[in-house]
């Protein structure tokens, strides 16, 4: 099955329903008013995904049976048993370029092909109707990537912030501690404690006599 319309074209869209198996290739061929598209599309079995693809592999079009355009289809592809999508499948770079004149001496760069709403299913097709559809879009487009670092950014803001507040909050504990009385006997107790140790820690002794005038000191 093919659906698609063309860029100038008019119409909801066209259905294609002619197939000519060839081993493990097939020949789609879509009519639209005088105009032909015939599409080439191979399978092939890749063991890392453990089933078969199918790819498109060329484009060209047809006028009363003779071949005007040839191009090659670039990224166009799905598992077997799913559907290929895309919003656009077009020669022009404004659209990604899917399709490529396939010599850049062939009148084929002369011609713009451009399909809207394309969806093509070469396979195991089930009561006429489009299986799964594997879209052209890629994940990581730029407006996703971009998404994803402003997410990082925020992230990475916020995590700073709760730092920084949490730090403040210390700081406060810290400083009640100190302003507490509480804490300022503690420091007296500490500096007497610290002008009294010179004295204990020298091997020397010392006396005072206070009810006296005078003292005497062995050094």
């Amino acid at each position: 099955l093919v659906r698609g319309v063309p860029a100038q074209g008019r119409g909801v869209g066209t259905r294609l329903f002619f197939m000519v198996p060839v081993n493990s290739n097939l020949s789609m061929i879509l009519w639209y008013n005088q105009d032909t598209c015939r599409f080439l599309l191979t399978t092939s079995y890749y063991e890392l995904s453990v089933q078969n693809w199918f790819s498109l592999h060329r484009l060209q079009l047809l006028y009363n049976h003779s071949v005007l355009a040839t191009f090659n289809a670039t990224r166009i592809y799905a598992p077997a048993s799913y559907s290929f999508h895309c919003d656009h499948v077009s020669s022009l770079q404004r659209y990604d370029a899917l399709l490529i004149p396939s010599s850049a001496n062939d009148v084929s760069k002369l011609w713009e092909v451009t399909f809207i709403d394309f969806q093509i299913q070469g396979f195991n097709i089930q009561e006429g109707h489009f299986a799964y559809a594997k879209d052209c879009a890629s994940f990581f487009s730029p407006a996703i990537l971009m998404g994803l670092v402003m997410s990082l950014i925020l992230l990475l803001v916020l995590a700073y912030a709760l730092h920084m507040l949490i730090h403040l909050k210390s700081l406060d504990r810290h400083y009640e501690c100190k302003a507490s009385p509480a804490y300022f006997a503690q420091m007296k107790d500490n500096d007497m404690g610290d002008e009294k140790e010179p004295l204990r820690s020298s091997g020397n002794e010392s006396y005072e006599l206070r009810n006296q005038q005078f003292s005497k000191i062995y050094i």
